[in-house]
């Protein structure tokens, strides 16, 4: 058993946290911006909470973090009162946010300096995934330090990898957000096809679904994208974040994304309906919608 604290309990963290106490068996103690959220996860969960990140992390040997953006993760770990001031030596930060590598690398020379390791640990699974204790999770950092980690991180997941050094971890996040964009839209516009050339739906994705046009989002989302159901949990406006990260690295990088970079006005478009809180499988609604107007 291991002292743990974890930030941040939003649809993600609040299980994760869980099963960090249920499956692992953790001296488990939590923290969020919302008190009263904390307050219920320690009743449901028979764990602690603190008041700031600074306390939950105090003696702690590993220290989670799961929240909205660089500048939230900054807040909680460097600002006042963050997570970093409470850190002893040896300690472990693994932050599971999907932000920029740029602050991973900020972050981990920042732990560097109080003698703690770092891990960019984003993951990939949905709010499902989450509360399954079923994610995957792509880390960048030390070995020594992942190999450490590791045993406690895999609490809630199906697969814990390490990708190489520090940033790695939200670089291969990215990879996945610019696969996830592209086959969303593809799906859409062949539902939508199959709609306007008069097709049974369900009877197409039975004929395709077991060859080389098969994929998670067909077998998972087809007909609730069909039925325009889009409340999976994975928000278009957290996807314009990530792929707003994903365009920012390419930039930097030389990387050519044209197909990301249109999908992107896509979801834009999918905010301006109204669709800020619909799920990623929402692309569909934009091309539905315009044969309304």
């Amino acid at each position: 058993m291991a002292k743990v604290a974890f930030i941040g309990l939003g649809v993600m963290g609040y299980p994760m946290a869980g099963h960090l106490k249920t499956r692992g068996g953790h001296d488990v103690t939590v923290y969020n911006r919302t008190t009263a959220k904390a307050e219920k996860w320690a009743k449901e969960f028979d764990g602690g909470f603190a008041k700031t990140p600074k306390d939950a992390a105090t003696d702690c040997d590993f220290v989670f973090s799961c929240v909205g953006n660089d500048d939230d993760l900054r807040s909680v770990t460097t600002g006042p009162d963050g997570a970093f001031h409470g850190l002893k030596k040896g300690a472990v930060f693994i932050d599971n946010t999907t932000a920029s590598a740029e602050v991973a690398r900020e972050l981990h020379a920042a732990a560097g300096e109080k003698g703690c390791a770092f891990i960019d640990a984003p993951v990939s699974g949905g709010q499902a995934g989450a509360e399954n204790g079923a994610l995957t999770v792509m880390c960048g950092g030390d070995q020594e330090a992942f190999d450490k980690a590791r045993p406690v991180i895999e609490c809630f997941a199906k697969f814990v990898g390490l990708m190489g050094d520090v940033g790695a971890g939200q670089l291969t996040k990215m990879v996945n957000q610019i696969c996830i964009a592209g086959l969303l839209q593809g799906l859409s516009e062949a539902i939508h096809f199959a709609k306007k050339a008069d097709l049974d739906v369900e009877r197409v994705i039975a004929a395709i679904r077991g060859g080389a046009a098969q994929s998670w989002q067909m077998e998972n989302r087809w007909e609730t994208m069909s039925a325009g159901k889009f409340d999976h949990g994975f928000a278009v406006d957290w996807m314009r974040k990530d792929l707003g990260i994903c365009l920012k690295t390419a930039n930097d990088t030389g990387a050519r994304l044209p197909v990301t970079a249109l999908v992107d006005q896509f979801y834009a478009e999918v905010q301006a309906m109204g669709g800020k809180r619909w799920d990623t499988s929402s692309l569909i609604a934009r091309l539905e919608n315009a044969d309304k107007t």
